[in-house]
C-alpha cells in the first residue's frame, strides 16, 4: 500500500529524498495524462512535465493540506500546458526567402493584432459576467484562478465556508456564470462549455 500523503508531503518538504520520489512516482502519470488530453508534442510534455515538478519544489511549503496536492498538480499542470500552448500559438513562421515576405510579415501583425483584440474582448466579457454573480462565488472563483495556487484551508479562512463545501460551490459558481447575461450566446469554446 503507497505511503500516505500525509505522510510524503511533510517529509518532501523536510528535503527526504524517498518522499519526493514517491511523489513524482505516483503523480507522474497524471501529469503525463494531462499533456497527452493537451495533445503536446513529446517535447513540449517534457517541459511542461519538469516546469510542473519545478513549481511543486517553488510551492510545497505552501501546500497547508497534503491531501489537496493532487488538485493541485492537476491544476498546475493544466494550466501549464494552457500557457505553453499560448505561446506556441503566438508563433508564427515566416520564410524571408519567400516572395513576399514583407506582405507576410504584415499578415503575421495583423493576425496578432485581431488576437489580441479577440483576448481583450474576451478579459472584459468574463469580467463583466463576475460582476454579474454574487460576490461569494466571484471571489471563490477569483481565488481558484490565483497563480500560485491558494490552498483550500486559505480560502476557507478567508471566506469563512468549509473546505468540503469549496467543490460545490465551485461547480454551482462555474455554472451560473457560464449562464449569465454577459455570456449567454457564446459558443462553448468561448465560454469553456467544458466541466472539469
Amino acid at each position: 500500500m503507497p505511503e500516505p500523503l500525509s505522510t510524503l508531503v511533510p517529509a518532501a518538504r523536510e528535503g527526504d529524498q524517498h518522499a519526493w520520489d514517491a511523489i513524482v512516482d505516483r503523480f507522474l502519470p497524471l501529469v503525463g495524462a494531462i499533456v497527452r488530453g493537451h495533445r503536446l508534442s513529446e517535447v513540449d510534455g517534457d517541459d511542461v512535465s519538469q516546469t510542473v515538478w519545478l513549481r511543486l519544489v517553488e510551492h510545497l511549503g505552501d501546500l497547508r493540506e497534503p491531501d489537496a496536492l493532487p488538485g493541485w498538480i492537476r491544476t498546475t499542470t493544466r494550466n501549464e500546458c494552457l500557457r505553453l500552448l499560448a505561446a506556441r500559438g503566438r508563433v508564427r513562421p515566416v520564410d524571408p526567402q519567400e516572395d513576399g515576405a514583407a506582405g507576410g510579415l504584415d499578415a503575421v501583425e495583423d493576425d496578432v493584432a485581431g488576437d489580441d483584440l479577440l483576448a481583450a474582448e474576451r478579459r472584459q466579457l468574463l469580467r463583466d459576467a463576475l460582476d454579474e454573480l454574487p460576490a461569494g462565488r466571484r471571489d471563490l472563483l477569483l481565488l481558484l484562478l490565483e497563480d500560485p495556487p491558494v490552498g483550500y484551508e486559505e480560502i476557507s479562512r478567508r471566506l469563512g465556508i468549509p473546505i468540503g463545501s469549496i467543490g460545490p460551490t465551485r461547480a454551482r459558481a462555474l455554472d451560473q456564470l457560464r449562464r449569465t447575461r454577459s455570456l449567454r450566446g457564446l459558443g462553448p469554446d468561448l465560454v469553456g462549455g467544458e466541466r472539469s
